[in-house]
Parts: structure tokens; C-alpha cells; sequence
């Protein structure tokens, strides 16, 4: 699928707003976090701030099922590509602030996790570590990124028990920062993506690299483990 079915991208006032947007339940398949690094690429270049948003009922259903059932090498790079998705909104030098208008399942919630800011729409939705309810092995990665944001209380119930948070619950256990009214998520994103923008360069850049830094090198650590892991059964039992 080309670029432009699955996401966009404008730049305004020093902000880059990327929209995903394959009409489905935007997962994160190949093409997709292909698409996605491609478009962190020309906002880095422009040193800009990063809104990730995205449009339907889910802000991100997850990593493509149908890589599972396929199996083979395309399941490894898949998995592999999303953790360094992640890896790299948080190691990202410049603010990224989420905009989650609908529900955040696997992948797409270990995106707001990633994120400086993370902006919930107050509506109807779900955010869920689901990979135990349907039968996968909770990620070493995905464990390292969890612990650095949810509550201790969270944590537990988020990974091993798959517990589906609402909106509200959301923000309890630190999946997301603030609450905002739908029709208001965007517009806020933005002014949040200003405002961290404005602050000195410098500062933030090398702050924000000062606190990552742990859970950079537990996410290495883990990923280097997941993906022998990750070649070991999906190709070897293809």
C-alpha cells in the first residue's frame, strides 16, 4: 500500500502533524511503519515538533495480525521495525506529542507511551495491552517501554491480565497525560506541540536525552533478546 493511503503529513508554524489513516483500524504493518519513519525523517530534517494523530474509530489497532499468520521473515521485521519506532519517539530530539482520538491496542498504545505528551480524546474508547488475550508473549521491549510510564499499581494488570482501560482509567495507570473534548484534540496537540517547541533548544534536547537514557538502554537490551527470539520461531517454524 503506498504512502499516502496509510498516513499524511503537514507542516505548520514548526510543527509537523502526521495523520495516519488506512481506513481500517490503522495497524502498524510494514508499510506503515515504513511510512511512518519516513515521515519522522523529514520532520527531524526541519527540526520540528511532531504531532502523531490519526483519523476512524482507532488511533492504532496494533501490529498487523496477518504478519502473525503469515509468519516468516516479514513477522521479524515487522516486530522489529516497531520497537525502533519506538525507540526513536523517545529518544527523539525534538517534542512529540500523541493525539489519541479512538482506541490504542498493543502497538498503538506502546506509541503514546513513547511520547512526551501524551492528549486522550474524553470519549468512547479503549486502551489495552492485549497480546496475553490473544495468545502472544508480551515483548521484552514492549515490558521496558511499559515500565518507564505506567504506575507500578498498572503495570501488572496492563500486561499480564490484558486489562482494558477506558479513557479515564487511561490516564490513571499512564498511558496518557490529559483528557481533552474530541472536538478540541487537535487544535490542543498543536498548541502543546508550540508550546514545548518554544523552549530553549539546547536545554530541552539534552534534558529530554538525560532522562531517556535509562530506558533507552533497557529497550537495547531488551530488543536485542526479542528479535533472537522473534527469529527463532517465526522462521524457524515456517
Amino acid at each position: 500500500m503506498s504512502r499516502d493511503a496509510l498516513l499524511s503529513s503537514e507542516h505548520a508554524d514548526g510543527v509537523t502533524t502526521i495523520t495516519l489513516h488506512d481506513g481500517k483500524a490503522n495497524v502498524m504493518s510494514l508499510d506503515m511503519l515504513r511510512a511512518l519513519d519516513e515521515a519522522l525523517n523529514v520532520a527531524q530534517a526541519t527540526h520540528a515538533a511532531v504531532v502523531l494523530a490519526a483519523r476512524g474509530k482507532a488511533f492504532s489497532g496494533g501490529f498487523d495480525l496477518a504478519a502473525f499468520q503469515r509468519r516468516g521473515p516479514e513477522l521479524v521485521q515487522m516486530l522489529e521495525a516497531g520497537a525502533r519506532l519506538a525507540a526513536r519517539l523517545l529518544a527523539c530530539p525534538r517534542p512529540v506529542v500523541v493525539a489519541c482520538q479512538g482506541h490504542a491496542v498493543a502497538m498503538g498504545a506502546f506509541l503514546l507511551l513513547a511520547a512526551d505528551t501524551r492528549l486522550c480524546s474524553n470519549a468512547d474508547l479503549r486502551v489495552q495491552l492485549n497480546e496475553v488475550q490473544v495468545g502472544l508473549t508480551m515483548p521484552r521491549f514492549a515490558v521496558a517501554l511499559c515500565r518507564q510510564r505506567l504506575t507500578p499499581a498498572s503495570l501488572h494488570a496492563a500486561i499480564a491480565t490484558a486489562r482494558p482501560f477506558n479513557a479515564p482509567q487511561a490516564m490513571s495507570a499512564g498511558f496518557v497525560d490529559e483528557l481533552v473534548d474530541p472536538a478540541a484534540l487537535l487544535a490542543t496537540a498543536h498548541q502543546h506541540a508550540l508550546r514545548l517547541a518554544a523552549y530553549p533548544k539546547a536545554a530541552f534536547e539534552a534534558t529530554k536525552r538525560r532522562l531517556a537514557a535509562p530506558a533507552l538502554l533497557a529497550l537495547g537490551q531488551a530488543l536485542e533478546e526479542d528479535v533472537a527470539d522473534w527469529h527463532a520461531h517465526a522462521i524457524a517454524d515456517t
